[in-house]
């Protein structure tokens, strides 16, 4: 098919869908889709971040849902195309829409049914802007004109300043954390233009990643791991160390001019039903204050607390024992003897990092890891990104990939990671390692979505270990701890003047009954993971706790989904959108009378 041949494919499947959706016709939507597709809504039709699959819960949830209104082809962004999605072939569009409130974007993947007709295999709505609370970039920037003119008057610096000490006033929300997630959805509720302050524990701003091992680089590429606004530049190099990337938080706060609390730490809070606002109970340098905002938005990764297990025996080791978040570097430990238990990406990086300060180091595996090299296998879920579009582009594509389909696009790449890595894992398996590809082969992603770990990217460490530069015990092969270290099972004693226990993190749900309480606890229940509408848990939407919200993930993650996040607050904000605990609930859009 021609261009031309392909727009025009696309343009009548559109009007077919915006008539069908004018008239609530159920059949009509229906053959519309084939049997297997699936309708991912970000907030567009539905106010809710939801996946209907098949053909027949699909149609009946459109007929239900919202009525956008001009659905066509978007002509600024990436034509109409040819693509392969989890080894299909099909015709992939972005087209743009109206409802009665905000102006939406789509994403449409159409295939031959056994007839030739084109249907929808998948279908995205999302919410990209609210009519009348667009952001304030580009033409509706600031003019800035009362800075420089009002020579009496306060300039940009004394305004700055009087905003961000928050003395006359409460903030609309308090963004606790200020890694990227915080500084994402900061970034975009300031655009928005609403009140948003950020609080973090630690001194400076970047520490979350400053304060890391001192070998550490991001582990994907620079060109997935832009914030929003303010994208890396183009001489920056392919894998960013992380004394650069605090560096660039840094530059990114003061830039956008974001409200960030350091040294401030969030101590607990209790929400007025009432009111619709929390109490929160600060400390800022020692120095106790309270606020009131409306929001709370929990920004501290998709991992809370260490998690230190109950090692039974451990406490008569005579040496250091410390978890993984407080390990800096190797230096300390030259010559001396060390025991790393865990074997995901921190427990790898970690006995790395001592072996080459010249340590003897021993990696403690207590269950089966996945291992993928760093290049090419691990970027493969990114090539996307490589592949010509612009990157709202390639964060639309991702958006609109169902959980259905990420799965089996995810075993199609594990599967050519494992081709890829093939004598690297067989030199592991010689030495006894045990590896693991994935609930279904679905990879590391799909470990990380649910579980937030249980992998690592061979940067070097598995080629120690090969070696046998790095040496590799079993868990289950340790009998007890002693003073001098590790009694194995055979009666041999492993010495060690240092045991790392990178053992991860507790969920958030144990950090969130610690800040609010069991009861808010319980009443937002898992987080992370995925929930019956294919959808992460109470991440980056309502919660059943009203005023309380969560961001996590990686860089791209925190890019794309501080936008719906923020429009769901604003949206609450203006009054668009009523404030209701029952997140399961649609609300209906002020949309036009049916006819």
């Amino acid at each position: 098919m021609t261009q031309q041949d392909l727009d025009a494919a696309v343009a009548h499947w559109l009007s077919r869908l915006e008539t069908a959706l004018s008239t609530g016709d159920g059949r009509r939507l229906q053959s519309l889709f084939h049997s297997d597709s699936h309708w991912r809504d970000v907030l567009a039709l539905t106010w809710r971040i939801t996946t209907v699959s098949g053909r027949d819960a699909v149609g009946e949830e459109l007929r239900t849902a919202g009525r956008p209104s001009r659905v066509e082809i978007d002509p600024n962004r990436t034509p109409p195309r040819r693509v392969t999605r989890a080894g299909r072939e099909t015709i992939e569009a972005i087209f743009r829409f109206e409802t009665a409130e905000g102006r939406g974007e789509g994403l449409v993947r159409l295939t031959p049914d056994s007839d030739g007709t084109l249907k929808a295999w998948t279908l995205l709505t999302a919410l990209e802007a609210l009519k009348g609370h667009e952001e304030q970039v580009g033409r509706a920037r600031p003019h800035g004109e009362s800075y420089s003119r009002d020579f009496r008057g306060p300039n940009w610096l004394d305004l700055r300043k009087q905003a961000e000490a928050y003395s006359d006033r409460d903030p609309a929300v308090l963004v606790v954390g200020g890694g990227q997630a915080g500084l994402s959805i900061a970034a975009r509720l300031t655009q928005l233009g609403v009140d948003t302050l950020i609080v973090d524990r630690l001194p400076r701003i970047g520490d979350n990643w400053r304060t890391r091992y001192h070998a550490l680089t991001l582990h994907n590429q620079v060109q997935v791991n832009h914030l929003p606004y303010m994208p890396f530049p183009p001489s920056w190099p392919t894998y960013i160390p992380k004394d650069k990337l605090a560096g660039w938080f840094e530059a990114y706060v003061e830039s956008l001019e974001l409200n960030y609390w350091t040294g401030t730490e969030f101590e607990g809070a209790r929400y007025d039903e009432a009111e619709g606002r929390w109490t929160v109970t600060l400390s800022r340098d020692g120095t106790p204050r309270t606020l009131r905002p409306r929001h709370v938005v929990l920004a501290t990764g998709v991992s809370g607390i260490p998690n230190i297990p109950s090692i039974p025996t451990l406490e008569t080791f005579g040496g250091t024992v410390l978890h993984s978040s407080r390990y800096e570097d190797g230096d300390a430990w030259t010559g001396k003897s060390a025991l790393v238990i865990g074997t995901g990406n921190s427990g790898h990086d970690i006995a790395q990092d001592l072996q080459s300060s010249g340590a003897k180091v021993t990696l403690v595996q207590r269950s089966p890891t996945l291992i993928v090299n760093i290049e090419p296998s691990a970027q493969l879920p990114y090539a996307l990104y490589d592949e010509g579009p612009s990157l709202e582009d390639c964060d639309l594509i991702t958006v609109a990939t169902p959980l259905a389909l990420g799965k089996q696009t995810h075993a199609i790449l594990t599967g050519q990671a494992r081709q890829i890595d093939k004598p690297l894992l067989d030199g592991l398996e010689r030495i006894g390692f045990r590896l693991d590809f994935g609930e279904d082969n679905t990879g590391w992603q799909f470990k990380y979505l649910t579980r937030g770990g249980g992998y690592y990217f061979n940067v070097g460490c598995s080629d120690l270990l090969v070696e046998g530069k790095i040496g590799l015990l079993q868990f289950a092969d340790i009998d007890c701890f002693v003073a001098e270290g590790a009694r194995l099972r055979s009666g041999d004693v492993l010495a060690a003047d240092l045991i790392v226990l990178a053992t991860g993190y507790k969920g958030q749900e144990a950090l969130v009954a610690k800040l609010f309480g069991d009861e808010v606890a319980r009443r937002v229940g898992p987080i992370w993971g995925f929930s019956e509408d294919q959808e992460l848990r109470n991440m980056f939407m309502r919660t059943p706790q009203p005023g309380l919200w969560f961001i996590a993930g990686s860089l791209a993650q925190c890019r794309i989904y501080s936008k719906y996040l923020a429009l769901q607050i604003k949206a609450l904000e203006a009054g668009v959108l009523a404030d209701s605990a029952k997140v399961r609930t649609v609300p209906t859009l002020r949309a036009p009378a049916r006819t």
